[in-house]
């Protein structure tokens, strides 16, 4: 049985505002497939738009908690998993708490009294996904609520934590915090690049971060992105995937692994210099229903077996089980129970 508490996720918790649209919407809001983006004012009627889509759905999500709810629905063991973050006093985080209640987690959200819960537009098209991400309370967060004893409590007990490069953009003093925890009593610290901007925006506190991380997740887009702010002057991600992985250290306990996912090819995963491949579970395309939520998914089915300590490969193959679980479904949802073996 996992301990209670033994992985600790912290991140924008975010209401996905999800349906399936068409080009022309994407070309009215100057959206492209397959990005994650911050909303802009002129993104900010999208959001109405989408409410009143008929096929519209709505589902607890931001990417660390879509990550922490897979990897809790995979452990099937009430309270192995926690989540820190910041929602609204409002309808939409009324809702967050209901629904993240239900996964099974154990929340401590700081509860903004003036900002909305934050939203993310999620445009479905042709089963691919983009992201508009209105971050509203979730930029709230504060290091402040991180420190109550309460919520330390939570840092405390964790042996595993995992935050998505998202958060670089809210609170990089709660990263900081957590990082130097985890490197000083040797527990193993986690996190996503996220996005090609968290990249290219985000350098310098992204990798003031990388230094505590002793696992790396990213697409292969994040990774190559990652590689040209850094003048490395390859688009091989299995360069950049060993590159990233002999990034100095601050803790010598854990040798860092970078775990990039290209879609269908095959998991890249670099340790120690080396590059190890592994293929994915391949979905015919009429059984895509949509790909979002699909790097969160396969992240949190790699925690669940990681904080199990299995080895990497059978961490990677629980990360593929949950991806193809995920984007045979509208949204980052999943069935009752798993069945992986």
């Amino acid at each position: 049985m996992e301990s209670e508490g033994i992985l600790l996720g912290m991140g924008n918790p975010l209401l996905d505002i999800s349906a399936v649209v068409d080009n022309d919407f994407l070309t009215k809001y100057g959206v492209t497939l397959n990005n994650a983006i911050l909303a802009e004012d002129k993104h900010l009627p999208m959001y109405d738009e989408l409410a009143n889509n008929k096929n519209v759905e709505y589902i607890a999500g931001g990417a660390t908690q879509n990550s922490i709810r897979v990897a809790q629905w995979m452990l099937q063991t009430p309270g192995a998993t926690s989540f820190i973050g910041c929602i609204g006093k409002d309808k939409f985080g009324e809702e967050m708490k209901k629904n993240s209640k239900l996964a099974g987690l154990n929340v401590h959200y700081y509860e903004d009294e003036a900002a909305p819960t934050g939203t993310c537009a999620v445009c479905v098209v042709g089963g691919e996904r983009s992201l508009i991400a209105n971050l509203s309370a979730a930029n709230c967060y504060k290091a402040d609520h991180l420190k109550k004893p309460e919520n330390w409590s939570l840092v405390e007990k964790a042996k595993y934590y995992y935050i998505a490069g998202f958060f670089l953009t809210v609170s990089p003093e709660s990263i900081q915090l957590v990082g130097e925890h985890a490197a000083a009593t040797n527990k193993v610290f986690m996190m996503n690049l996220s996005a090609p901007f968290i990249c290219e925006f985000f350098k310098d506190v992204q990798e003031k971060a990388l230094s505590y991380v002793d696992y790396v997740f990213g697409n292969e887009t994040e990774a190559r992105t990652f590689s040209k702010v850094h003048g490395w002057e390859t688009e091989n991600v299995e360069e950049i995937a060993i590159k990233i992985s002999q990034w100095p250290k601050a803790s010598g306990a854990h040798k860092r692994i970078t775990v990039i996912t290209q879609g269908a090819d095959p998991v890249v995963v670099a340790e120690d210099g080396k590059v190890t491949l592994f293929p994915v579970i391949l979905l015919p395309k009429e059984k895509l229903v949509d790909t979002n939520g699909a790097g969160d998914a396969f992240v949190g089915g790699f925690l669940s077996q990681l904080v199990k300590q299995k080895s990497i490969g059978e961490c990677v193959r629980a990360g593929c089980y949950a991806a193809n679980v995920i984007i045979q479904r509208s949204g980052c949802t999943y069935p009752e129970k798993p069945d992986f073996k």
